[in-house]
């Protein structure tokens, strides 16, 4: 397992832009973390590295915002107010995982479950603007995984 960590909004974007360069159409990223922990602040980075140029206003209370200005469709999800599969396949969410778009997904159900996967776990850290990042990776072949850890080199947490 790789620990990443960066030191403030910015740099959390950054690593957000060098991850989102890696995704392609049909991949997921899952980011989960307390309130605050910088979700939408990576979401945002990787949206913007696959295009997105306008605001990105959280969708909390839309549930899902649907980009289609960059160089491959963008679906930001923010699951907060879904309380299960049940509800997420209800509300009609589950067609725009997967397929000719990239996903990106704040607060994860617990079984919610896509391949291929990035899965990111975001804590604070010991300093008021550090964040501690764990990454993993379901469904996606080494070559792609050796490439992303390559981007992100920079951001790995020595030990």
């Amino acid at each position: 397992m790789i620990l990443y960590k960066t030191t403030g909004q910015d740099d959390t974007h950054a690593l957000g832009q060098a991850l989102g360069a890696q995704l392609r159409p049909g991949d997921s990223l899952l980011l989960t973390g307390d309130l605050g922990a910088g979700k939408s602040v990576l979401a945002r980075g990787a949206a913007r590295s696959l295009g997105v140029t306008g605001p990105m206003p959280s969708p909390t209370f839309t549930l899902m915002q649907p980009y289609h200005d960059g160089t491959a469709p963008v679906c930001h999800f923010d699951l907060y107010r879904i309380s299960d599969e049940d509800e997420f396949e209800a509300a009609g969410l589950a067609e725009f995982v997967g397929g000719g778009q990239v996903a990106l997904i704040e607060w994860p159900l617990e079984g919610l479950r896509v391949e291929p996967a990035v899965r990111l776990s975001i804590a604070r850290g010991a300093l008021d603007e550090e964040r501690l990042i764990d990454i993993r990776f379901e469904g996606i072949d080494e070559s792609r995984v050796t490439a992303i850890e390559a981007a992100l080199r920079q951001w790995e947490e020595q030990p």
